[in-house]
């Protein structure tokens, strides 16, 4: 049987005492949501707000951070397609050559 080195969970209730009394009851937690429960227009309000000020913290990049990130993208692109198409070929080849 080992014992964990400074748990202050009771076997009982697997909280310690202070931790308990912490915490809302029940009914507290259902009045606090009811009292504050939104309407769907100010639920929608709020989101959209919450929107436009998450994308007002997006650092945008320049034209030219752009430009580079596009040709990086465009030159991985190609240099992957040659290496599938060189790889097709070349089972295509040994295909017909195995199976005539």
């Amino acid at each position: 049987m080992t014992e964990t080195t400074g748990s202050t969970a009771t076997p009982e209730r697997g909280r310690p005492e202070e931790e308990q009394s912490e915490l809302p009851s029940r009914r507290d937690r259902k009045r606090a949501a009811k009292k504050d429960k939104k309407g769907a227009f100010a639920r929608l309000a709020l989101f959209y707000r919450q929107i436009i000020a998450e994308l007002r913290k997006v650092v945008w990049p320049t034209r030219n951070d752009l430009v580079t990130y596009t040709t990086v993208v465009i030159v991985f692109v190609v240099v992957i397609m040659a290496i599938v198409s060189g790889l097709d070929w070349g089972f295509a080849k040994l295909t017909f050559w195995t199976f005539g």
